[in-house]
């Protein structure tokens, strides 16, 4: 396999081990409503906007409770415990030595996410390592038309790095973000959760054939230097 045009990369639960931490708030703020959150449930929260999470979670608590808030109440109990979590996030296995093999091996690199640019600065504060990706198509992008499992943010990614979508590698956690990488024509990497069996796979990520149990088990990584 040949070295890509560019690595475009999801952040959440991909770079940065945040999706036990966003499950929490969800769980948390659900359980504020009265509404237990399930595995399955959460699993279809991952990759996706905020927005759009909080419309689905809403619309869960609808159909248990009959009743729900607004997705602006929702989040306003959400945000605080969210983002109180997400400042401890941590690097996930392979992620640091994985930016800084693009680097030397002159890679360009798009960071492709879900998360709005504030959410993203928080997050990324505590790691200088991710400055190094410097083009970034953000959840709240004015030029993004429809978030995961839209292709858009992967489309955007690729023409803001000039190179076609077929010659990239996009990197991806969630169903979302694959079925989103898939779609706009990338190669596509998937680090599935750990709880998801080999058998089960297929049906969660439908279409997807490059399973890494980490990001330590990237092709690049065993690449000699050039």
């Amino acid at each position: 396999m040949g070295k890509p045009a560019a690595c475009l990369f999801d952040l959440d639960g991909l770079l940065l081990d945040t999706e036990p931490l966003h499950a929490q708030a969800w769980c948390q703020a659900a359980e504020h409503f009265g509404c237990l959150l399930t595995d399955a449930q959460l699993l279809g929260l991952r990759g996706r906007r905020r927005l759009d999470c909080a419309a689905q979670v809403v619309d869960w608590i609808e159909a248990a409770q009959g009743s729900a808030p607004s997705p602006e109440a929702l989040l306003a109990v959400r945000q605080p415990i969210a983002e109180a979590l997400l400042i401890h996030a941590q690097p996930t296995p392979g992620a640091v030595e994985l930016v800084q093999r693009c680097v030397a091996l002159d890679i360009p690199m798009a960071l492709a996410t879900s998360s709005s640019r504030a959410a993203v600065a928080l997050k990324t504060a505590p790691h200088p390592w991710l400055e190094a990706i410097t083009t970034r198509v953000h959840g709240d992008d004015p030029a993004l038309a429809a978030g995961k499992p839209a292709p858009d943010v992967f489309l955007l990614a690729a023409e803001r790095l000039g190179v076609a979508p077929a010659q990239t590698w996009a990197f991806e956690d969630s169903p979302a973000g694959a079925q989103a990488a898939r779609a706009a024509g990338c190669q596509v990497f998937v680090v599935p959760p750990a709880q998801i069996s080999e058998r089960e796979r297929q049906q969660v990520y439908p279409g997807i054939d490059r399973f890494l149990s980490s990001l330590q088990q990237t092709p690049l990584l065993a690449m000699g230097g050039e």
